[in-house]
């Protein structure tokens, strides 16, 4: 079962704006190559983990186009120290603490399916450290923010796996080697 850590982000490195805003991302064209892609991996996927930032954008989006229903049908983690809004009919699951344990609950749930991290990037390098992110994709848009919440806040040596590109974006997947191997002797 894979760990997959799967994104976008802007050209500088930045998963959302200061102010945690994903307008930049709105507003690029996927295509339906990247549609296709993305509804392919959600199809295989047996359970999702977020921070509780990238949950209150979710709620927040459902709730500026009038409600509607939580996106996925999957059992959702959702990494939080404080309490926050429980969407009814959502199997969605508030948990603080150690993401190995975490980590471990999401595995049972899927049973041999994918678990997919939505966000944020420094709850995939708490998995990172951990040594339990096989894998991360990533979907780089043409826009550069100079400023916001960082990609992956770590130190990680990164394998390409595939590149191609989707609509505007350029979509890399790469597994996870591990932490950065610094060579302190070379020059």
């Amino acid at each position: 079962m894979t760990t997959t850590f799967h994104t976008a982000t802007t050209l500088d490195g930045f998963l959302a704006d200061p102010d945690d805003s994903l307008d930049w991302l709105l507003r690029q064209e996927q295509g339906a190559e990247g549609e296709a892609e993305f509804a392919d991996f959600m199809a295989g996927v047996g359970a999702i983990l977020m921070g509780s930032t990238t949950y209150e954008w979710v709620v927040r989006h459902l709730d500026a186009a009038g409600g509607g229903a939580w996106p996925y049908s999957v059992p959702s983690w959702v990494m939080t120290s404080r309490e926050l809004e429980r969407l009814p009919g959502a199997d969605i699951r508030f948990a603080s603490g150690d993401v190995g344990a975490v980590h471990a609950a999401m595995r049972e749930a899927a049973g041999d399916r994918p678990l997919w991290v939505v966000g944020g990037g420094d709850l995939a390098g708490q998995l990172a450290d951990a040594g339990l992110l096989d894998e991360v994709v990533v979907s780089v848009a043409p826009v550069v923010l100079g400023a916001g919440r960082p990609l992956l806040p770590r130190r990680l040596d990164l394998e390409l796996v595939e590149t191609h590109r989707a609509g505007a974006f350029v979509v890399s997947r790469y597994r996870v080697a591990g932490p950065l191997r610094e060579d302190r002797t070379a020059p």
